[in-house]
């Protein structure tokens, strides 16, 4: 089982600056194992987070990306059909639970409502997961912790948790982080100088003030990580904004031009 655990273990200590006190919080949340849910805009730090926490704390990881197609039974297990005939399959929560990894549902308002009300007899005193088809009542390892998160951002009628999930997690709000962190957390992980990263998260500043005036999202830590690495290698700063900044956010032709015109004031 070892052998089976060792492929979902953090090897190597993601990077990751803490812009709060969230380390901490999520360290005594699991040592009481309350689950957890991650708020927060695409690209701000939140798998990230959940990767270092894990390596951290020397658990598996097993991520699942959540989407509107996933079934109950795509993450709690189902029979298989081999040549020996049938055989079941545990799913990734119930492998998460059986032996103890943390278990991260990624964005998990894109599943079916009726997919996320399986984890609710994970999340209270309870601690089991009903494995229906097997006639199993699993009961979660010791080490066991589901962490969710999703885009408050995105959320409607239609795409939001309800009040029965969200009662059962304690929540961390994540963000962009302040100025002067976010350049180091770009010039860290793009490998560009504090000056170019400096205007980068600029760049970002002024394109996250248009956010609900014609962009649906800012741009994300992760994209000026991207427009960095770009840099990094050579390609010439506007040309690397336009291709990881600009162009994958908006298709509008205005907001094309207002972003252009931001890159070219600092570049």
């Amino acid at each position: 089982m070892k052998d089976l655990l060792d492929q979902y273990r953090v090897a190597d200590e993601p990077y990751y600056r803490p812009v709060a006190d969230e380390v901490a919080l999520y360290e005594a949340a699991y040592a009481a194992r309350m689950p957890v849910m991650l708020k927060g805009p695409t690209g701000c730090g939140k798998t990230r987070f959940v990767e270092h926490m894990a390596w951290r704390l020397g658990k598996p990881l097993v991520t699942v990306a959540c989407n509107e197609d996933m079934t109950a039974s795509d993450i709690v297990g189902r029979y298989l059909l081999d040549a020996e005939g049938t055989r079941w399959q545990d799913g990734p929560l119930a492998f998460a639970a059986r032996h103890g990894a943390i278990c991260y549902l990624d964005e998990i308002v894109e599943a079916r409502q009726d997919t996320t009300v399986v984890v609710h007899p994970l999340t209270d005193n309870r601690r089991v997961l009903p494995l229906e088809k097997k006639g199993e009542l699993l009961r979660a390892h010791e080490d066991f912790n589901l962490v969710i998160s999703y885009n408050p951002g995105y959320q409607s009628l239609m795409k939001d948790l309800k009040q029965s999930t969200k009662q059962r997690f304690g929540a961390l709000d994540f963000s962009y982080p302040d100025h002067a962190t976010e350049v180091e957390i770009v010039t860290h992980e793009a490998g560009v100088d504090a000056t170019d990263a400096d205007k980068l998260v600029s760049i970002a500043e002024r394109a996250r003030n248009l956010k609900g005036h014609g962009l649906d999202e800012g741009i994300s830590t992760r994209m000026l990580i991207h427009a960095g690495s770009l840099m990094a290698r050579g390609i010439e700063a506007p040309a690397a904004c336009r291709m990881a900044l600009v162009r994958p956010i908006t298709d509008d032709p205005d907001m094309r031009d207002a972003l252009d015109a931001a890159v070219a004031t600092y570049f």
